[in-house]
């Protein structure tokens, strides 16, 4: 190990680190000027990675969890020879840059997950050990292992206090995931002060109560570095947390080891000081050491062997196992593995959603064998079962059988989105994870990194509104449906028969840029006739006709989900009291893309020369951009307990009372 060389590179790391955040006059210099020498121990020595290839489904994945360091990580990736220049350096945190405030996926060569909400980074790490243990155990033969990686990770005092790296963590260390490495920098220090203030606990103690193996040493002594991670991946069973004591801001005279080097640069006099001080030359702004790049044009020849190595390994893999490599392909590729072939339902049938849901995952595992992922211990509520395997292997995922694809997350759904989040990035498996809408909430800030990363997560979302009935009012989600449709990229699907449940499966599985939300019932619902021949075409669009008058509607009545049949019911109230009027009624699974459509196709939908009517069983924010408020029948409040239909009347949600509204309203025309 050349010592040298990796003090070099630390060095390097605090130069660019005190210069880019100076120049922005933004950014975070304690935790990369704390943990420099670490990263020069990874991206020097440990890591295997390509910089020309960084997608190599054998490199080593790195998660810089503690992501408001992100100077430490395009520091690194700039001397390593990845695809990020000084230029882009410069420019960090400024609009355009590779080099934004937090490390983002897609947008920086190297960069492996977005980052920055502390406790996601290394809760997404353990989807990406759950993805390698899999794709490994699938593809590997004996003496013919092409995919034999690590997951490294580092993570800060606030990452482990954050809630989701808990319930992520404990399940690691529940399947033994032996792949997984992660650095604690322990600097005492967050943006309030001390830790003390508020984090007194022995997380050694707590990590070991989990499963892990748990280490020690200083972040400064690279030997000690070389034979931590050494013990670390000795560990097959266990994941491991190496606890590394450091100090933030390390090289700034007056402001390391305070929360005042935490969050703020440096300033002028503080950073020349450090840069006097640490021996960086005070006349070259955004200095690299000479003995760095060189160093690392030395590492990129010897990772290039590792890679020529590897290749030629896969190379002999596939010639001796071609059924196996076709497979390998079309996994990374997303597509299915043969067609889908969904379930029928006939009309009339009552189902609900959610079991029809139920029924399309059979149909889903077997034309994507790469189908994985599991519920938050709400497996029969949110009917996620998979079929068992045809060829009787175990179907769990644990520990022992890493081949398996269901995964019991336990009641963790913070923990589990955010696992979902690391398979889906991983590549080669196509991952879902299910829980209750109302607790969309508690899986929300994962949610929202899946639709910022277009990473193509399917989330079952089950007992859809308050027609669940006596779980009451902490159960009956009200704005959660709002709530979602305000997240951008997030495909929300609320079908209103099992028909549209197997049409909007199919959209999710063929969708590749984002997240899809299944919004599903616990009642049982008719499967509905549809008045539009191409509706399941139709659809995609976000919104089809299910009953069309013989000539221009008077009255279009729009609904989602379980209350297309409630406005079904509705029309014939209406037209008992008025027989001579003509009334559209309109399905609407994916607001969103309706929205979205070119305006004659929403006009087509529409029929905006009639009177529009809105009803959804829940609030009524956002329908106002095709009725008036006043057309709108929702729900403003929370629910009660008791019978379904009976908190309906109870609420005035019901059939008769949209029927009433109609006639009032039109009457007075």
């Amino acid at each position: 190990m050349n010592i040298s060389a990796l003090q070099s590179i630390a060095l390097s790391v605090r130069s660019l680190t005190i210069d880019a955040i100076q120049k922005a006059n933004s950014g975070h210099p304690g935790m990369p000027m704390g943990a420099a020498e670490l990263g020069a121990y990874l991206y020097g020595v440990e890591l295997t990675y390509n910089p020309r290839d960084p997608k190599w489904i054998n490199r080593d994945r790195f998660v810089l969890s503690a992501g408001h360091g992100s100077m430490f990580i395009y520091s690194l990736l700039h001397m390593a020879g990845f695809d990020l220049s000084l230029d882009d350096i410069k420019a960090f945190r400024q609009v355009g840059s590779k080099c934004p405030g937090h490390p983002e996926y897609g947008l920086t060569p190297g960069v492996e997950t977005t980052t920055g909400p502390l406790g996601q980074g290394i809760a997404t790490a353990v989807g990406m050990a759950i993805a390698e243990r899999k794709m490994a155990s699938h593809f590997n033969k004996p003496g013919q292992e092409i995919i034999d990686h690590s997951i490294y990770v580092i993570a800060g005092d606030g990452c482990l206090m954050e809630g989701v790296a808990s319930e992520a963590c404990s399940l690691a260390g529940t399947l033994g995931l032996g792949n997984l490495i992660v650095y604690y920098d322990s600097n005492h220090i967050s943006i309030d002060g001390s830790t003390n203030l508020a984090f007194t606990e022995d997380v050694g103690k707590r990590f070991e109560a989990y499963g892990w193996q748990v280490l020690r040493g200083s972040m400064y002594d690279f030997g000690q570095l070389a034979s931590l991670t050494a013990e670390a991946k000795a560990d097959k069973n266990r994941p491991t947390l190496v606890m590394l004591e450091s100090v933030i801001g390390k090289g700034a005279p007056t402001k390391q080891g305070t929360s005042g080097v935490h969050g703020a640069p440096l300033g002028e006099e503080e950073a020349r000081k450090a840069k006097e001080a640490l021996g960086i030359p005070l006349d070259k702004p955004f200095w690299v050491a000479p003995e760095a790049y060189a160093y690392f044009e030395s590492r990129r020849r010897e990772l290039e062997g590792v890679y020529a190595a590897w290749q030629a390994r896969f190379n002999a893999w596939k010639k001796a196992n071609p059924e196996l490599a076709r497979e390998l392909e079309v996994w990374l590729s997303g597509g299915a593995m043969s067609p889908l072939d969904l379930p029928a339902f006939k009309l009339g049938d009552k189902v609900a959603t959610r079991t029809a849901s139920g029924k399309c995952l059979g149909a889903i595992a077997a034309a994507w064998p790469n189908f994985i992922g599991g519920s938050a211990d709400l497996t029969s509520p949110n009917v996620t079962q998979l079929p068992p395997n045809a060829d009787g292997s175990p179907l769990v995922f644990t520990k022992d059988n890493p081949a398996g694809r269901y995964i019991h997350f336990g009641v963790r759904e913070h923990g589990m989105a955010a696992i979902g989040n690391g398979i889906a990035l991983y590549g080669g498996l196509r991952p879902f994870v299910a829980t209750f809408l109302v607790f969309a909430d508690y899986l929300r800030p994962a949610l929202r990194l899946s639709a910022l990363m277009g990473a193509p997560v399917i989330y079952i979302l089950t007992h859809d509104s308050i027609f669940i009935g006596e779980d009451g009012p902490t159960h009956q989600p009200i704005e959660a449906l709002a709530a979602l449709r305000a997240i951008p990229n997030l495909k929300v699907l609320r079908p209103a028969d099992a028909e549209e449940t197997a049409v909007a499966w199919r959209i999710a599985m063929e969708r590749l840029d984002g997240p899809t939300a299944l919004v599903l019932t616990r009642q049982n619902l008719p499967v509905l006739e549809k008045a539009d021949p191409d509706w399941p075409y139709t659809m995609a669009l976000g919104a089809y006709v299910v009953r069309n008058p013989n000539r221009a509607p008077d009255v279009t009545l729009v609904a989602s989900g379980s209350e297309v049949s409630l406005a079904l019911a509705a029309a014939d109230k209406v037209l008992a009291a008025r027989p001579e009027t003509a009334i559209r009624v309109v399905s609407v699974p994916d607001r969103q893309a309706l929205y979205a459509a070119p305006e004659p196709v929403r006009d087509a939908i529409l029929a905006p020369g009639s009177l529009v009517f809105v009803a959804e069983a829940g609030v009524a924010q956002g329908w106002e951009r095709i009725a008036p408020p006043e057309n709108i029948m929702s729900i403003e409040r929370f629910g009660e307990s008791g019978p379904g239909d009976k908190v309906a009347e109870h609420l005035g949600f019901t059939s008769d009372t949209f029927a009433r509204m109609v006639l009032e309203k039109f009457t007075g025309r």
